[in-house]
């Protein structure tokens, strides 16, 4: 009885996403469900329930904040013009070729992402690769295939739940998951050199596109080393942007046809808000590192406070009306749903409902250590957010790696990375990118491709998984 009360809410939520309801709902009632399986089998106290409001309220309202932080800043740059401006700049300095879907895939599209989030990602590469010349169904399937560092989007608050779920250190788990991504981003790397290069150039290219993938996810696992994990997906696909910029000049021939354009004040707006947002999260690790700085000074170092000084930076003061209306209409979409999935999660792990979940299904042995990921990988699928799918799955992961005895930081940072590479084939995404590149009737196609892709980079995720677990144990 207990199991079945355990799994009941999780079930109901998958199955209300299959069935095609609304995320904030299914995730609503996956909560209305976990309390009444609290009520009849999994009491709460109240001293349990007011030590939980005051562990978990502070991650929840950064993260909340860290949402709206994103939102707005995406639509005031949108909206003046300066993203655009920035990415024809980026055009006209590449050639077309491998290099230059490169610089897309693992330059300018995890770098927007990183740094705003919720697809935003998709939004900047799209439009630049179809300045290439490809083929739109392709335009679609390289655009999602550039969504390969989401466990730092909109800097991190998915990894941040999922830390906090699993009682781990945020840094240590974004280091972690840096390491594990070294896995997808070179299989998409290879993906997108395969679909780009001439055939007799495809071998070279699959080496060009592997090495790519594990120089961004090294410099990723650098940063978040040395500045922590808020900025490192940010500062090591801009590290990427600037290599493949340096290295894709345009010919000869196409600087004359179309000479590159220049800097302008709108794409020099919006590189200095990123620098205000990227330089403000850096200089606060470091304050709030070398100071010994804690408690309320943590805030210095959070994309929640930076976000909002980058939109006023950039708004020379308050935003304009429409942009707040916009960015607070898209926050009360995609609020509830994340707060829905966290408080499901919350109501799990502190219930015991996801210990007695986790000990049933780690009854399986190392068996269950190959189908890890692709635990995660389903939640990323079904709810189209790492947040919301370590809020879902997390705890009750990190409990199962406990109960196997295996390394939790590894055993986690799979998961966290295999639930945000689900994420580009989850079909809000698709469709995003399908109308993004004026192709919806090709949806399918690009569907099953990034299906295919992911699920190529999820096998050796959890071969990954068993070697790391019997390594461990040995």
């Amino acid at each position: 009885m207990p199991l079945l009360l355990s799994t009941i809410p999780i079930l109901a939520v998958i199955a209300g996403l299959l069935a095609g309801m609304r995320s904030a709902r299914a995730a609503l009632l996956g909560v209305i469900l976990a309390l009444i399986a609290s009520a009849i089998a999994f009491p709460i106290t109240a001293q349990q329930a007011f030590a939980a409001v005051g562990d978990w309220l502070p991650m929840v309202l950064e993260v909340l904040l860290i949402v709206g932080g994103g939102l707005l800043l995406a639509d005031i740059l949108n909206a003046s013009g300066s993203q655009q401006a920035l990415s024809h700049w980026i055009v006209s300095r590449t050639g077309q070729g491998t290099g230059a879907v490169l610089l897309v895939v693992h330059g300018v599209t995890p770098f927007a992402e990183s740094l705003t989030g919720f697809g935003i990602g998709i939004t900047i590469g799209i439009p630049l690769l179809r300045h290439l010349g490809l083929p739109a169904h392709k335009v679609a399937l390289l655009g999602l295939l550039g969504l390969c560092a989401v466990p730092w989007g909109s800097m991190g608050p998915g990894t941040l739940v999922a830390a906090t779920m699993a009682q781990l250190s945020f840094d240590a788990l974004g280091v972690a998951s840096a390491l594990v991504s070294m896995v997808p981003m070179a299989v998409v790397g290879m993906a997108a050199a395969w679909l780009t290069s001439p055939l007799e150039q495809r071998w070279s290219g699959l080496l060009k596109g592997a090495f790519s993938g594990l120089l961004l996810a090294s410099f990723i696992a650098l940063f978040n080393t040395l500045f922590g994990t808020a900025p490192a997906g940010a500062l090591g696909s801009l590290v990427m942007m600037l290599l493949w910029l340096s290295l894709g000049r345009r010919t000869s021939a196409q600087q004359a046809s179309r000479p590159p354009i220049p800097l302008n004040q709108q794409s020099r707006r919006a590189l200095t808000a990123y620098a205000v947002l990227l330089l403000g999260v850096l200089a606060g690790a470091v304050l709030t590192r070398t100071l010994a700085l804690t408690g309320a000074w943590r805030a210095l170092t959070s994309p929640a406070l930076w976000l909002y000084v980058a939109a006023l930076w950039f708004s020379r003061g308050l935003p304009a009306r429409a942009s707040l209306q916009r960015a607070w209409t898209s926050w009360t979409h995609v609020a509830p749903v994340t707060g829905w999935f966290v408080l499901l999660g919350i109501v799990m792990a502190i219930s015991g409902m996801a210990a007695e979940l986790a000990h049933s299904l780690a009854r399986s042995g190392m068996f269950y250590l190959a189908a890890a990921p692709l635990v995660g990988a389903l939640g990323g699928f079904l709810t189209g957010s790492t947040t919301g799918a370590n809020a879902m799955f997390a705890a009750t992961q990190a409990e199962i790696a406990q109960a196997l005895g295996v390394a939790p930081l590894p055993f986690m940072a799979v998961h966290n990375v295999s639930a945000a590479l689900f994420l580009m084939a989850s079909p809000a995404k698709i469709e995003m990118a399908c109308q993004l590149a004026a192709t919806p009737e090709q949806h399918q196609w690009v569907q099953s491709r990034v299906l295919l892709i992911a699920m190529v980079a999820l096998v050796f995720l959890a071969m990954l998984n068993v070697a790391w677990a019997y390594g461990h144990l040995s």
